[in-house]
């Protein structure tokens, strides 16, 4: 009998209920987050597949027209380039030469100033050894005027060995 008297008052029924609805909604405020982090995650996920579709999009179309050039860029590689010089006016031969000349003259100056870029980086080395070897001169000029003095007094001495 208390059993049945329980079951049937109001209170206890609302008081189940609410605990449901309290369990419903915690459930639903954990599973929430994770509803949107997955969307997100798999909004990005189709964002950057889409990128890398577009990408590989205009790598197939680049490489289709190579394929589609392909003959011609064969035919291309194969001819030597001599035989594809271009006619010239005979007015402007006259201008052709000057030019070619014009050209070699700009080469050899290029390689010039190219070689004087390369040292660039060198000089402070070659200021040095420069420097050392003005020293070692140096040194040299004046064991050689010594000797060159050695050389004066060791003749007077051999003229007036002889001379007596």
């Amino acid at each position: 009998t208390l059993d049945l008297t329980c079951r049937k008052t109001p209170c206890f029924v609302k008081f189940s209920e609410m605990e449901k609805m309290v369990n419903i909604q915690a459930e639903i405020n954990e599973v929430q987050p994770l509803l949107v982090s997955q969307t997100v995650v798999s909004a990005l996920q189709f964002y950057f597949i889409g990128k890398k579709c577009e990408i590989l999009q205009d790598m197939n179309r680049h490489l289709e027209a190579v394929l589609k050039e392909k003959r011609a860029l064969r035919k291309m590689l194969i001819k030597p380039r001599c035989q594809e010089s271009l006619p010239i006016e005979a007015t402007f031969h006259k201008y052709i030469v000057e030019l070619l000349t014009e050209a070699v003259t700009f080469i050899e100056k290029l390689e010039s100033h190219l070689q004087t870029v390369r040292i660039l980086p060198h000089i402070p080395n070659i200021m040095k050894n420069m420097d050392t070897a003005l020293t070692k001169m140096e040194l040299l000029v004046m064991e050689l005027e010594e000797l060159a003095e050695q050389i004066l007094k060791w003749r007077d001495l051999q003229k007036e060995v002889y001379s007596d």
